[in-house]
């Protein structure tokens, strides 16, 4: 059932299909950019919160302060970062910019959110995060590196596991979704796009149209797992470790 929905991380990829779905789907959409250029390449009919820097403690008040008095009944918390390094070359910076975006501004967008009631009950709030913060699927034979990245998303399933506790006598449903290998520039300026083929990798627009659907069927039964709505077919180690005949949507482990 539609309702108003806040998108954070919108500017381009999969946070520009999510709202762009959800406002095609009915929905009143609020969503957050970095910047104000990006504001006017979302449709018309989205609310944008541009100038939101998550790696910044002050982006959840700036959200809360745009919202007013709107109650969500869908978060899609969709910001991250993915710089590539290797054990051989890891860079501080980098690394620290990662883990803010990605494990530390979800937990103060959620205080944020709570403190000014702007959460209904029931509501969802959902994390966007990857088959590589699964600590079981990261297997000797795909090796090691990009540290940060992995680990500041399994940091951000261990938030959402958290949240879930902590929201769960609030009515607000919490899952941790890993949307598919995408074909966007984050990918490809890591120098993905060179599994792109043989990996499966969707557009945005598809994996955001799954996304979505899968998460109208999320119950408060379902709050604080972790979910690959579009099943195996792009998670490389997924059968090494899981086993064969794996059923979509597959629930992953941490």
């Amino acid at each position: 059932m539609p309702s108003t929905s806040l998108v954070i991380g919108a500017s381009r990829g999969l946070g520009f299909e999510l709202a762009k779905t959800l406002l095609q789907d009915g929905h009143n959409v609020f969503a957050t950019t970095r910047s104000s250029a990006s504001k006017s390449k979302l449709p018309d009919g989205i609310k944008v919160i541009p100038e939101v820097d998550l790696a910044q403690e002050d982006a959840g008040a700036k959200i809360v302060a745009e919202l007013k008095d709107v109650k969500l009944g869908l978060v899609i918390f969709n910001a991250g970062v993915f710089k590539k390094e290797t054990l051989d070359n890891p860079n501080f910076s980098d690394e620290v910019e990662m883990y803010k975006v990605v494990a530390i501004a979800p937990v103060f967008i959620a205080h944020h959110l709570l403190k000014a009631n702007l959460l209904a009950s029931p509501s969802k709030f959902i994390l966007i995060t990857t088959e590589g913060s699964s600590i079981s699927l990261r297997t000797k034979e795909e090796g090691g590196g990009n540290y940060a990245h992995h680990g500041s998303k399994a940091a951000e399933n261990m938030v959402g596991k958290l949240l879930s506790n902590d929201f769960y006598d609030k009515g607000v449903i919490v899952a941790m979704i890993h949307p598919g290998f995408m074909r966007t520039d984050m990918t490809k300026g890591v120098g993905f796009d060179q599994f792109y083929d043989s990996g499966g990798a969707v557009e945005p627009s598809i994996a955001a149209r799954s996304t979505i659907d899968f998460i109208a069927t999320i119950t408060h039964e379902k709050t604080g797992t972790f979910w690959a709505p579009r099943g195996p077919r792009d998670i490389g180690e997924a059968e090494r470790v899981l086993g064969k005949n794996l059923p979509t949507p597959l629930q992953l482990p941490w």
